[in-house]
C-alpha cells in the first residue's frame, strides 16, 4: 500500500511519518516537495498532478495555513491552502478511489455555551481561519471522496515551539505570568493524532479492515477531561518544579485573566471542549487524559 503524506514537517507530519511507516510505502512531502512531486498547497495543479503520479491508496493532509492571527489579514492565502488544497485532494482520492485523512478544528464552532461539542452541531466560525477549515471540509465532502476529518484542539508536540515551552520560558524570566482563564478545552498531542490516524486507518484499509464497517465523515478527536490556558501553565510549573526546575514563577504565581485583556486580530472560542464518543466508539478506543500526554511530553523537555 502507498499512502501520499503532506505536511510531513509540522508537529503532527513529524509524528505521522513514525506511525504511518507500519502501514505500507509512505511518500512523505514538505513545502518543497522531493523528486518532481509537489507538496506546496499553494500550487493546485501541482498537488492534483502529484497525486496522479504517486497513485496513492490513502492521501494524509497534515498540511495547513494554521497561523490563526495572521490568516486575518492573509485571508486568501489561507483559503487556498485551507480550503482550496483540501478540494483539490478530495477529487483527486475520488477519481482513484484512494481515503483521504484531513485535520480540522473547533475553530469551526463559536465557542458557545459549556457542553462538549457534537460532530453534528452547527458550525459557526468566529475567524478567517476558522472559515477557511470549515470550508476545507465541505469541499471534502462534497467531493464524494471516502475520508475521514478529524476536529482536534489545542496541539502540542515536544517538536519545535509550544505553549508549555512558552510558559516555562517566561517563568523564567518574570515573577508572576497572567494567563486566560476563560478558553476551554484539552490539549491534545501529535503523537496521539498520528496514533489514533493509524488505527483508524487499519479499521478501514484491507486485509484487516473492512470498508462497509466504518462510515466516511467527521470525527472529533481530543484527549479527555479540560483546562483553561491558565490551569494549562499552572500544571506545566507544578511539574517543573517536581521536576527540580528552577524558575522565578511558580503555579501559585499564575493570575487568571479574560480574554478581553489580551485582545489578538483573530477572535478564539471559549468552548473548545469537543465530544468524542462517535471517534471512541467507532473505532474501539479509550483516549487518556490531557495530563498524561503532557506530562510525558514535558519529561522530553526537562
Amino acid at each position: 500500500m502507498k499512502i501520499l503524506l503532506l505536511g510531513k514537517s509540522g508537529q503532527v507530519g513529524w509524528e505521522l511519518q513514525r506511525s504511518l511507516s507500519v502501514l505500507g510505502e509512505v511518500v512523505a512531502l514538505d513545502r518543497q516537495g522531493a523528486e518532481g512531486l509537489c507538496g506546496d498547497l499553494s500550487d493546485l495543479p501541482g498537488l492534483a498532478q502529484t497525486v496522479q503520479r504517486v497513485q496513492p491508496q490513502v492521501i494524509v493532509n497534515a498540511a495547513a495555513h494554521t497561523a490563526v492571527d495572521k490568516a486575518e489579514s492573509e485571508s486568501e492565502l489561507a483559503r487556498t491552502l485551507n480550503a482550496l488544497a483540501p478540494g483539490v485532494l478530495a477529487r483527486e482520492a475520488q477519481q482513484l478511489g484512494a481515503w483521504l485523512v484531513h485535520y480540522s478544528t473547533d475553530y469551526v464552532f463559536d465557542g458557545s455555551g459549556d457542553r462538549p461539542w457534537l460532530e453534528t452541531d452547527q458550525p459557526a466560525p468566529l475567524s478567517v481561519y476558522g472559515q477557511t477549515k470549515l470550508e476545507g471540509e465541505q469541499q471534502i465532502v462534497a467531493s464524494g471522496c471516502r475520508h475521514l476529518i478529524f476536529r482536534t484542539s489545542w496541539v502540542y508536540a515536544a517538536r519545535g515551539n509550544n505553549f508549555a515551552k512558552t510558559m516555562l520560558r517566561l517563568a523564567g524570566e518574570r515573577e508572576q505570568l497572567s494567563v486566560i482563564d476563560d478558553q476551554i478545552g484539552a490539549p491534545t498531542g501529535a503523537d496521539l493524532l498520528a496514533d489514533v490516524t493509524a488505527h483508524a486507518l487499519r479499521h478501514v484499509l484491507p486485509p484487516v479492515g473492512h470498508n462497509d464497517l466504518v462510515q466516511p465523515g467527521i470525527y472529533h478527536l481530543a484527549t479527555g477531561g479540560e483546562t483553561s490556558w491558565c490551569g494549562y501553565a499552572r500544571f506545566v510549573l507544578e511539574a517543573a518544579a517536581a521536576a527540580g526546575v528552577t524558575l522565578k514563577a511558580g503555579p501559585d504565581h499564575v493570575i487568571p485573566i479574560p480574554s478581553s485583556a489580551y485582545p489578538a486580530p483573530a477572535r478564539r472560542p471559549h468552548n473548545s471542549r469537543l465530544a468524542t464518543g462517535k471517534l471512541r466508539a467507532t473505532f474501539g478506543l479509550s483516549l487518556p487524559d490531557w495530563r498524561q500526554g503532557v506530562a510525558r511530553m514535558l519529561t522530553e523537555i526537562f
